[in-house]
């Protein structure tokens, strides 16, 4: 033997234990960033559909400018495979006299099976300019 007493196979720290507690951390960090993502898309749609309801309120306007000014929010805000899960409708109601949009939305989790889609509906509306 040589002048060194060491324990035999006690020099590493890679275990089966620290292997799958780090691949667990970064699982959970995954799945708070995905939701967090999810929380933005969220205040993305509602912001898009205030303005494209703004739009179409205005005189003259109707649901044509609303949905063209809410899917220009979109395109620059929440674009790729995010924004495709987002469909927007607007309609004018009440005779004309009210613009309302609506947002379907159906956001897809980073990792299939284990973090969840979510679905939710926004809607907003705006009293027409120059309605009685």
């Amino acid at each position: 033997m040589g002048a060194r007493d060491e324990p035999c196979g006690e020099r590493g720290m890679t275990t089966v234990q620290y292997v799958a507690a780090t691949a667990f951390s970064l699982l959970a960090f995954v799945m708070l960033a995905n939701f967090i993502v999810f929380l933005y898309a969220r205040g993305v749609v509602r912001a898009a559909i205030d303005e494209g309801a703004r739009a179409g309120g205005r005189f003259g306007a109707g649901a044509p400018e609303c949905e063209a000014r809410a899917s220009d929010v979109l395109g620059d805000l929440l674009g790729g495979d995010l924004g495709d899960g987002v469909r927007v409708t607007c309609r004018e109601d009440r005779g004309d006299e009210v613009m309302r949009a609506r947002s379907e939305v159906v956001l897809r989790g980073w990792i299939p099976g284990l973090t969840p889609d979510w679905s939710f509906t926004i809607g907003a509306q705006s009293v027409k300019e120059g309605a009685p």
